[in-house]
């Protein structure tokens, strides 16, 4: 027997005409200004499939650049984005990609260079009904859906390193759901992403960044 839900029926709470274009245009580019670190000085978006066809006519690009400043797929400031961002000097371009087919159909690139000069590549991909996933950190294949209090930790790929982030969650208490570890290529960078059932103990991502082999840790928070 198949099951649907009353979410599946009537879709997320939104501004704007798609759930697809519009509120998971909102949700990933708000998990990507999560991964990000420090204030955005830029953002550019590189729009494949059928973002790259519509996203003016469906206030995809207002929909990302709302998401990118911090904004639900709710927010009354969605219509006004770019007002917005230009008034905090947020810089933005939207690039279509009409070349390049084999990926979801609702998938973004946003480059996101933050005013310390540090520049991120994320990939988010908009599934439907307002459920978005991240599927790449840079060169990192990775997946995270946002459903969850999520920890990122970008380590080496070093024998103790994720261990090391286990421990630490578990002497602050905090319960894993699910936890994933994706990497480039052996020995090099990797990605652990800890998704938890509750809120994430401030005191565990400080002692998961007190380790030679972390590099980053960013919190994804509901």
């Amino acid at each position: 027997m198949s099951w649907i839900s009353v979410f599946d029926v009537l879709g997320p709470n939104m501004i704007g005409p798609s759930s697809s274009h519009t509120a998971g245009a909102v949700s990933m580019a708000r998990l990507a200004r999560g991964l990000a670190v420090g204030k955005l000085k830029r953002v550019e978006f590189i729009l494949y499939g059928s973002f790259a066809r519509t996203y003016q006519g469906h206030g995809t690009d207002r929909a990302l650049l709302g998401g990118i400043m911090g904004f639900r797929p709710d927010d009354r400031r969605i219509p006004d984005s770019f007002a917005i961002a230009d008034r905090i000097g947020l810089e933005y371009s939207f690039v279509p990609d009409r070349t390049e087919t084999d990926l979801h159909p609702n998938t973004a690139d946003m480059v996101i260079t933050s005013e310390d000069g540090r520049v991120m590549r994320i990939r988010g991909e908009s599934l439907g009904g307002g459920k978005v996933r991240i599927t790449r950190i840079n060169e990192a294949e990775v997946d995270i859906t946002g459903e969850y209090e999520t920890i990122v930790v970008m380590h080496e790929d070093k024998p103790g390193a994720a261990a090391h982030i286990t421990r630490c969650l578990s002497e602050a208490g905090a319960n894993i759901a699910f936890m994933k570890l994706f990497r480039e290529s052996r020995g090099s960078m990797a990605c652990s992403v800890v998704e938890l059932d509750g809120q994430i103990p401030a005191k565990a991502a400080e002692d998961i960044r007190n380790h030679p082999c972390v590099r980053d840790v960013m919190l994804l928070r509901r």
